[in-house]
Order: structure tokens, then sequence, then C-alpha cells
């Protein structure tokens, strides 16, 4: 049976009733939160019952802070996707608006959990948080749950080599340029990755296209460029450099992820892509005119190829659906070096548009 994914209470049915369910924002699906799925799966299977897990979107934190939230590491979509490999069978997602937002911890158990989605069973971290009183937290859980007849118990701590496994410590290596811890705490190598839309197409003029994937107007896990592997539809998967920022070189309003792939030729308008990014490059700077931005975008190729040329893809990494190839991640940034220009360091990265 393929995973359902339901959008708001409204869309519940009758055949989603009676679960063992959790709670959270899964950013990342890392392996903190894989081992919490485990533990569903394991009750879900002792009872006989589906396995739910209730998220939300936005996430409290930026519905609360805005564009001060913590960068996402997944997209919905593709959080989505990273459940049902874990082997979720349900994923209700409801709004998180100024109604939701109003709900006692009381009332949010009552409609959510009982009338929703009949929960059997419970699985969350015991400082899980909710309600506008204050008091949704794991001890009025388990007292409503000993009145209304369902089980509740705590998550289970996941670290690794002593370090809880979290979606903060994944930004924080993410952020540092360590795409191998990163890979260590997810379980996978991190991703981005999108629709490719025409663009201004600039970098065809200056003999660097690049596709242009357009990313959400939310805070950014990674800034600047990167030396980058990139997975087309056919399952080919390129080298190549890619920049994500605003390109304000070019008054650019929204985040963009811009992919340029060493010796490709073809038309990838409307196909999805996913990069790998593998090592940092450098951070972000807006440049004074288009012909330091050409200077600077050949230097990053230069540092890329360089990158891929020391740490070829058949590396140490291994790709995480099982095929036997993989992916060369660095575990810090490359060797700063000088940049074309230095004038304007300190704003959103830019690197071209194709």
């Amino acid at each position: 049976m393929s995973m359902r994914v339901i959008r708001g209470l409204h869309n519940l049915r009758d055949t989603d009733r009676g679960c063992v369910a959790t709670i959270g924002n899964f950013d990342g699906v890392h392996l903190g939160h894989q081992a919490i799925l485990d533990q569903c799966r394991e009750k879900a299977a002792a009872l006989g019952v589906p396995v739910a897990v209730v998220v939300f979107e936005p996430q409290p934190r930026e519905f609360f802070a805005g564009d001060q939230a913590p960068p996402r590491l997944t997209r919905l979509r593709e959080k989505v996707r990273l459940l049902g490999q874990a082997g979720v069978d349900r994923v209700l997602c409801l709004p998180f608006n100024d109604a939701l937002r109003r709900l006692t911890g009381e009332a949010f158990i009552e409609r959510v959990l009982i009338e929703g989605l009949a929960v059997r069973h419970l699985v969350v971290g015991d400082d899980f948080r909710f309600g506008c009183d204050r008091r949704g937290d794991f001890h009025l859980l388990v007292e409503m749950g000993e009145r209304r007849g369902f089980g509740v118990e705590h998550t289970r701590t996941f670290t690794l080599d002593d370090e809880r496994v979290s979606s903060s410590r994944v930004r924080t290596l993410l952020a540092s340029g360590n795409f191998v811890a990163a890979f260590a705490m997810l379980g996978r190598p991190y991703q981005l990755g999108g629709r490719v839309v025409p663009d201004l197409k600039l970098g065809r003029t200056i003999g660097v296209p690049t596709a242009n994937l357009p990313q959400p107007a939310l805070p950014l896990a990674l800034h600047g460029v990167y030396a980058v592997i990139t997975e087309l539809p056919d399952g080919r998967r390129l080298p190549g450099v890619a920049n994500i920022g605003w390109r304000p070189t070019l008054g650019g309003t929204r985040p963009v992820l811009e992919v340029h792939l060493f010796d490709f030729d073809g038309d990838l308008y409307g196909e999805r892509l996913t990069v790998f990014p593998c090592a940092k490059l450098r951070g972000e700077v807006k440049f004074d005119d288009l012909d330091t931005l050409k200077v600077q975008i050949a230097a990053d190729q230069k540092r890329a190829r360089a990158f891929f040329l020391q740490h070829p893809a058949d590396g140490a990494v291994a790709r995480h659906a099982g095929e036997d190839d993989s992916l060369p991640l660095a575990s810090a940034p490359m060797a700063r070096e000088p940049l074309i220009s230095d004038s304007s360091a300190g704003h959103p990265a830019d690197h071209d548009d194709g």
C-alpha cells in the first residue's frame, strides 16, 4: 500500500482512524527521526495498525519567527518522500495558522489525536510542548491517554559518537561545509533539487550555461558556491559547480540554485534535477560588475574541477539508494583563495543565471 498524504483534518477518512502516531517537524528525516519511526513501526506491527506522522506547514517556528526561523533541511515534498521511504503509512499535514495556534493542549489532543486519528499509541519526545495554554506536554498526553485509552511513550535519544543527532546539528555541519559529518547524521548525502525553469539566459552569452532551480523564499541551509554532483532524470551523475543565493549583481529577489554541468550540452528545461553539494568553494559575494563576475566564475570552475580530480566520484561515501557508486564529500570548505573582488563581501552570493 502506498503512503497517503492528508492535508488538513477535514480530509481524514474513516480508514485513517486507528494508528500509531508521532508528531514533529521531522526536518531532514535524519537518523534520530528514523529511530523514532522505527519505534512507531515496532508498535504498529504489534497492534496491527498503520503508522501516522503529524507535521505542520509552515513549521511552527517559521510561523512565529518568519525569516528569522532556522533554515529548512528539507522542503515538504522531499520530507514526505523520505517519510515514505522510512515506512510511514500516513502523513497528516496540518496548516499551522491562528486557528491551530489558539488550541489549548487538551483541545489539540481531542481534535487531532482522538477525534481525527483515533490514536492507539503515541510516540513523542518527553520535551514535546504544544497548546496556547502551555499545558500541552508529555505528562498531559500520558494523563489523557490513560483516560481515553491510548498509550504514550517517549522517544529514544539517538546519538552518534556520543553526540545527539538533531536537525540543528545537521544545519551547523552543512553551514561549516562538513558534508561527511552531515551525511553520517542524515544517513544519506544532503541534497537539493527542483525543476529547471527558463531564466535570463545570461550564462549562455558568457559561455557558462546554468540550469536554474528556484528555491522557496525561506532561509537557506547553504549559501555560496559549491562543487556538486548533479543527478539527471536518466540517472546519470555529472560533476559541476553551483551557486545558491539571491544574485544581487543581477537584482535577484528570491533564492535560486544555479548549476553549471561540466562538459554537458543538452536541454534540461522542465526537468527535475537532484544536486549533491560535495565541497564548499567560497562564501557569498556581491560583484561590482559582470566582467568581474565572469572572471570569478572561471576561477570557481577551475577549483571545482581540481576538487573532482583529487576526489573522484568513486570515493568514500556510498549512495543512499543502495547502488555501488558514490559521492566525493568534503569534511571542510576548500582552502580559501583570494576572490576577484572582495569589495562587497558579506552580501548574498552571486554566480550567474543561464
